[in-house]
């Protein structure tokens, strides 16, 4: 009974562990206690929690200072809620949508050019090749004079056998 009683309360010690910390309740500590938010960040969120609760994590990131999509998603993998829901991820904005247009029109060009830049990756890896096989060829002949040398000292024992 004893065993049971101590399994129900580390299981429970354990649930509360991970329990989620929901911006718009937490105080100071439960903030701090959410990995990557420090007193800087949990100072911020509490002085804008002060002029209204968030509505959604696109409030909370775009009122809290430090805080963008990145970081909202480690913190929101670590527990923190905004209205108990977890951060689901944001649309890029049209702006972003734009510059991300704007990007791969760039990219386009380079891509054009990756051909003419494979022959150098060509001549690069000859280059390299050509190293390694040297480095071969000379490990081989220095095996060949190594067997040489052996060979040399086994004739006079052999004629001296006879």
């Amino acid at each position: 009974m004893l065993k049971k009683l101590l399994v129900l309360m580390a299981m429970l010690y354990a649930a509360a562990c991970f329990a989620a910390v929901d911006v718009n309740k937490a105080t100071a500590a439960e903030l701090d206690s959410i990995k990557g938010i420090g007193p800087g960040i949990s100072t911020k969120i509490l002085d804008e929690r002060k002029k209204g609760s968030f509505k959604d994590w696109t409030d909370f990131v775009d009122r809290v200072k430090g805080v963008g999509d990145k970081n909202a998603a480690k913190f929101s993998a670590e527990g923190l809620t905004v209205n108990g829901d977890a951060f689901k991820g944001a649309a890029p904005t049209p702006a972003k949508a734009k510059k991300a247009d704007a990007k791969a029109a760039e990219a386009a060009p380079a891509d054009a050019a990756a051909p003419a830049a494979a022959p150098a990756m060509d001549a690069k890896a000859q280059t390299a090749a050509d190293k390694a096989a040297a480095k071969k060829a000379k490990a081989d002949a220095k095996a060949a004079k190594a067997a040489d040398k052996a060979a040399a000292k086994a004739k006079p024992a052999a004629s001296a056998a006879k």
